[in-house]
């Protein structure tokens, strides 16, 4: 400021002596004059500047006090204006030390605050957590929001040094200023009040589309009479038009068991207060002796056009179908929430969906000159018997085909070995990812199978390389984690096993294709696994995929040497088993240390298979350890839906076979993440 000061000076002393200045003039002239031989004229001149020289320096040394003084009154008023100005401003203004004590601050700022003693003990006392102390250190504006009374403000908080080029501005009469050189903030409140209060009605008001299905009306109304079936029919419409009525929503029946929902921003926030209780309402439609109703329903925000939205909510209508139905998924940009789904799913007696998916299968293959199918990360038996039995279609239909297999584990070897030894599967059958890798062109069919989601599979590269790929699962979609560029995707949570779902479509292809011995175990040994000897998430349909694999052969003596346990393997399970602990006296948590052996993961998902035959138990979670992360393996039999348990750890499944997998915990942290969530859920009704 002094160097500032100091160049004001001279140029206001430069600007006084100008007429002297300009006598320069004069002298040049007596010069021409006497170096032309005018020597009288350049006496005269030269008096002339005499008596030019004598009046300037008199009228300077009278007029310099007054015109100081008129600049400094000047000064003085300009200043006084802008100090007016800042302290009639109607923005709130007001100057901090580094230490978060207010310096000055105009009426309005006053005003706002309210407590300005406070204030200048320190700010915080009257703003709760302005973050003052990362504003005196950012080079950048720091901005925060607060309420103050009614009053919602958005704080500006400006790094201010005395001294900088950049901080020159003069500091207003009154403030106390910090040492020279010390920063200071400026902070200035803007009044978002009413802005913010606009946003959100606008948000509020927002229409959307929402859809709603009927899941299972096909088997409802089987064998019921027309009058009834009409019956239902109002039933459920009625339930649904009241529920949504009292929300303000517009809901338009658009077939018999669909539904368009108009409902705003609003409505949806309240709706999901309530948890979607329509769910439960449209259950409790009395159908006589038949099934109960469910329905799915899917919403997405975020979308600027009615088009964009209804295509959004077909979109999310389908997760909620792919992940069995009875629920509400709700998208919010990349955010998914769900909703219900907390019983089991039920069985769907038809099998058109079947057929057409076989169908269609065949189609894709016959128009394809090789196919390649994969599974997930550490294959089990069904991810291996549902490749095999997509690799019999394939070779029925003269193509080629190859099977994406990493890893031999003990699960899968025997049956593994039984196929090698098969003339039709010679090493160039299962190829490893980078042989696979090598294959893939654009026109290559990838199939998946016994997956839904991308990072699961054995090689998620693969699917990046062709544009027709085939998905086929039993599990329920997570998210926005499902492979979606599937040009044919058949996913049945409803379903026991991936194998049992390839069975069916093994009947469908042609005329139905036999299958040799070998590949019956492989589909047989699949079933039994995922179903627990038939005693877990089986129907009718299981049982008839079971009956056909019988028929071609499939003998329950060979599978079951196939998968006999060695005496490790049942000390380590009995040991397991010891240690459980029952919690909330309903569910069994339990740790499976099987350091050394081949397939421990495998082996917690027995231990936590065994556990459901003790009395009581409601649910059981086996922790493992393996490869620097912690395996959970979670079953269930009809009391509690443990894929939505393990949905809350970043897992998945089907509401009685699910699982996670925990990174970077130690097996004391993961179960304690276990009960936090068996908690949570269990006080807010999800279990």
């Amino acid at each position: 400021m002094a160097k500032k000061r100091q160049k004001r000076n001279v140029f206001l002393g430069g600007f006084l002596i100008w007429p002297l200045v300009l006598g320069v003039f004069w002298i040049g002239l007596i010069a021409h004059l006497f170096l032309t031989g005018q020597k009288v004229s350049a006496l005269y001149a030269g008096a002339y500047f005499a008596a030019y020289l004598v009046c300037a320096v008199i009228y300077i040394a009278v007029r310099r006090r007054r015109l100081m003084l008129d600049l400094v009154q000047y000064a003085t008023e300009y200043y006084r204006a802008q100090e007016q100005e800042l302290q009639e401003l109607e923005v709130p203004f007001g100057m901090l030390d580094r230490k978060g004590h207010l310096l000055w601050g105009n009426e309005a700022f006053t005003r706002v605050i309210q407590q300005p003693e406070d204030a200048r003990k320190n700010i915080t006392y009257v703003i709760p957590n302005l973050p003052y102390k990362e504003a005196r250190d950012a080079e950048q504006d720091v901005e925060f929001l607060t309420e103050l009374g009614e009053r919602q403000y958005r704080m500006v908080m400006r790094r201010i040094v005395p001294g900088e080029e950049a901080g020159e501005a003069e500091v207003p009469e009154g403030a106390k200023l910090p040492p020279v050189n010390e920063p200071m903030i400026a902070l200035y409140l803007h009044d978002e009040t009413d802005l913010r209060r606009y946003m959100k009605e606008n948000r509020e008001e927002k229409a959307l589309i929402g859809l709603l299905y009927v899941d299972n009306y096909d088997e409802v109304i089987a064998g019921m009479e027309e009058s009834r079936r009409s019956l239902l029919t109002a039933l459920i419409d009625r339930r649904v038009n009241k529920y949504f009525s009292q929300y303000d929503c517009l809901v338009k029946r658009t077939e018999t068991d669909r539904y368009v929902i108009l409902l705003k921003q609003k409505a949806l926030e309240e709706i999901k207060e309530n948890k979607f209780q329509i769910l439960e309402e449209v259950k409790a439609v009395k159908a006589g002796e038949n099934l109960a109703p469910t329905i799915s329903i899917g919403v997405a925000t975020g979308r600027k056009t009615f088009a964009e939205s209804y295509e959004a909510a077909k979109a999310v209508i389908d997760l909620a179908l792919g992940r069995g139905g009875d629920q509400a998924v709700v998208r919010e940009g990349m955010a998914i929430q769900y909703y219900g789904g907390k019983n089991v799913t039920q069985e769907k007696n038809t099998r058109v969906k079947a057929r057409m998916k076989a169908h269609a299968l065949q189609e894709l293959i016959e128009g394809t000159e090789q196919v390649v199918i994969m599974g997930h990360k550490m294959g089990d038996a069904d991810s291996l018997g549902a490749a095999v039995g997509v690799y019999r279609i394939a070779k029925e239909l003269g193509k080629r085909a190859y099977i994406v297999l990493n890893e031999r584990t003990r699960t899968i070897r025997p049956v593994l070995e039984r196929l090698e030894e098969s003339p039709e599967y010679g090493e160039e059958v299962f190829v490893r990812s980078e042989r696979a890798v090598e294959l893939m062109t654009q026109e290559t069919l990838l199939v998946v199978v016994d997956t839904n989601r991308p990072n699961f599979t054995e090689c998620p590269e693969l699917l990046e390389m062709t544009s027709t790929v085939v998905n086929i699962d039993h599990h329920r979609r997570i998210g926005g984690e499902t492979i979606d560029n599937a040009v044919l995707s058949y996913v049945e949570p409803f379903a026991s096993s991936a194998c049992e779902m390839v069975s069916e479509i093994l009947q469908y292809t042609g005329d139905g294709i036999r299958l040799r011995p070998v590949e019956a175990d492989a589909l047989y040994g699949g079933i039994i696994i995922d179903t627990d000897h038939f005693l877990a998430k089986t129907g009718v349909r299981t049982f008839e995929a079971a009956a056909y694999l019988r028929r071609n052969g499939a003998d329950m003596s060979r599978i079951r040497k196939a998968f006999r346990s060695d005496m490790d393997e049942v000390l380590f399970r009995a040991k397991a088993i010891g240690k459980t602990e029952v919690y909330r006296d309903a569910y069994a948590i339990g740790e499976c240390n099987a350091e050394g052996m081949e397939s421990p993961t495998v082996l917690g998902a027995q231990v936590a298979n065994e556990l459901l035959d003790i009395t009581g138990i409601k649910a059981s979670f086996v922790l493992t350890p393996f490869q620097e992360r912690i395996y959970i393996s979670a079953r269930a039999i009809d009391e509690v839906n443990v894929q939505l348990v393990m949905e809350r750890l970043g897992g998945g499944g089907n509401p009685s076979v699910a699982g996670a997998q925990l990174a970077g915990c130690t097996l004391e942290q993961a179960r304690e993440k276990v009960k936090e969530v068996l908690d949570e859920m269990t006080k807010a009704g999800d279990i």
